[in-house]
């Protein structure tokens, strides 16, 4: 009679669209956005401040936009503002797919503030549609669930795109006359790449470190891609599923 989960919640289409936007989306940054700050440290050597600082513009993009969803979304419309944020975290997504280990922070800054925009758009708005599309009385649930998408798509995010960037990581072809303990730690990971290659000659060292690193952004470039296809995707669902769907009233921000 009082399921912990309750399934019902899903008959309607506007909760449903909302949680599937909130997981898929989740599961195409978590991975992505967890894998770009190794990039920032291990790949273009920043330290962990400065790695930090740079990814400061997805914050700022998505308390800006965070503020002001609301009245774009009852001027455009629910669904324009979701898919339309959506679309936007899919496109710079996409850009991410051509970085090179020298690309200048100007696009990673861009990328990453049109990442928290849309963010900002898509989360503020779904928030309210899910909460508002099922009665008073199943409110408490609704929100439960909206909790369990957000955590359940960064693990599978985590998991799923993890999952690719150590595939085409490991893949990478040791340099020449360095020593086999230190080429299998060289594979487990960037960073105990650059860990074990610390004991090796300087041009052994360079070029272990140099080929660890050029396998972990092709194999986050293609995580990016797969990402972007997520998020395009799910921008696309959600304008179907969020037909008609209107903010709550009294709902600004």
């Amino acid at each position: 009679p009082s399921p912990l989960l309750d399934m019902r919640l899903f008959r309607h289409r506007g909760f449903s669209g909302a949680v599937l936007a909130d997981l898929l989306t989740i599961l195409g940054l978590s991975g992505l956005v967890f894998f770009l700050s190794q990039f920032l440290q291990l790949v273009q050597e920043r330290p962990p401040l400065e790695a930090g600082l740079a990814e400061l513009p997805a914050a700022i993009g998505a308390v800006a936009t965070g503020l002001v969803a609301g009245r774009f979304a009852r001027r455009f419309s629910v669904r324009s503002v979701v898919a339309g944020g959506l679309a936007a975290v899919g496109v710079a997504l996409a850009v991410l797919t051509v970085i090179g280990s020298s690309t200048g922070y100007p696009l990673l800054g861009a990328a990453l503030l049109v990442v928290g925009v849309g963010a900002g758009f898509s989360f503020t708005v779904t928030a309210d549609v899910i909460l508002s599309s099922v009665p008073k009385e199943q409110a408490g649930s609704a929100s439960a669930v909206s909790e369990t998408a957000y955590e359940l798509g960064a693990a599978l995010g985590i998991a799923l795109l993890g999952s690719i960037v150590t595939g085409v990581y490991r893949g990478f072809a040791t340099p020449p006359g360095v020593p086999a303990d230190v080429a299998s730690a060289a594979h487990e990971s960037l960073g105990g790449a650059v860990e074990a290659a610390a004991v090796l000659p300087a041009h052994q060292q360079a070029e272990l470190v140099g080929a660890a690193q050029e396998a972990f952004v092709e194999g986050l470039r293609l995580a990016a891609g797969v990402g972007a296809a997520v998020l395009l995707a799910t921008a696309v669902a959600a304008w179907f599923l969020m037909r008609g769907q209107k903010l709550a009233d009294g709902v600004e921000h």
